[in-house]
């Protein structure tokens, strides 16, 4: 249950960053669009995991010998990116409007790193169903609660998101290497 709060914890910080520049975009807290926001951002982050999972399963007999070396690359190269984008400008800086449109482009656009996560969820041991309820979940509550900071001046906190979002998966991958070459 660890496992899944921190990757839930992990991936969710996309969104949350996200969510924090759309609210500093705002400035005026909405309720009905943080909800917006937050459903779009945990349904895709929810949902995407189970087409990695689902990829991961169809592949399973082929790549079982290397799995674990595939989750560490999958998952270090989502922290990698995580981490090289928290240094970077923010999307949210070139939207003019916050329409559906923009929200679902900004929801799969944030939950790709989510279905690549996915491929491992058979590798930690977890029971998949649960854990896509848990990360969409845990998104929907940082979305909502990132829109909220966003409009009380928390655009601080937009890089530090995606940065521990990004060493959280990177050790993440870091565990499951190790549990299944050195621990083996």
């Amino acid at each position: 249950m660890f496992e899944v709060l921190l990757l839930s914890f992990a991936l969710a910080m996309d969104a949350f960053a996200v969510s924090i520049g759309l609210g500093v975009k705002n400035k005026t807290f909405d309720k009905f669009l943080a909800l917006k926001i937050a459903l779009f951002f945990g349904f895709f982050q929810g949902f995407m995991p189970l087409i990695g999972f689902l990829a991961s399963v169809g592949l399973g007999d082929f790549i079982e010998s290397i799995d674990h070396w595939v989750a560490f690359f999958l998952l270090s190269l989502i922290g990698g990116k995580m981490l090289y984008e928290s240094f970077g400008e923010s999307t949210e800086e070139e939207i003019s409007i916050i329409s559906n449109k923009v929200l679902l482009i900004l929801a799969i656009a944030t939950s790709i790193d989510a279905m690549a996560a996915g491929f491992t969820l058979n590798l930690l041991n977890l029971n998949p169903y649960l854990s896509m309820l848990i990360i969409a979940f845990v998104t929907f509550i940082f979305s909502f609660l990132g829109n909220f900071l966003g409009t009380r001046g928390g655009e601080f906190l937009e890089d530090k998101a995606e940065k521990i979002g990004g060493i959280v998966l990177i050790g993440i991958g870091l565990k499951i290497l190790i549990e299944h070459t050195l621990l083996s």
